[in-house]
């Protein structure tokens, strides 16, 4: 092997990693869901979660709104238990003058 082989080897070598550390460090800039905020939002879902709350490492308190309705939702433990019987009503807003 010549020593210009061996140059275009390390050359390559170093623009590779330049490459790969170029990517990570605009996915640390941009964040893993960059892609999705690029993508078409659908309009016309029924399903969303509105919020969810970390309670401990195994559980979590989910509000999901299916179809106008929202409902709340434990998670944990491989079940899912409905906290809330009645669909959650959204806190009116009002404006103090």
């Amino acid at each position: 092997m010549e020593f210009a082989d061996f140059l275009r080897a390390v050359f390559a070598l170093a623009l590779t990693l330049g490459l790969v550390g170029l990517a990570a460090v605009a996915l640390r800039r941009f964040g893993p869901d960059a892609v999705a905020r690029l993508a078409k939002a659908k309009a016309d879902r029924r399903l969303k979660i509105v919020e969810t709350l970390v309670l401990d490492p195994s559980r979590r308190l989910v509000v999901v709104s299916f179809d106008g309705e929202e409902k709340l939702l434990l998670l944990g433990e491989g079940q899912v238990l409905p906290t809330a019987a009645k669909p959650v009503r959204k806190p009116k807003i009002t404006a103090d003058a």
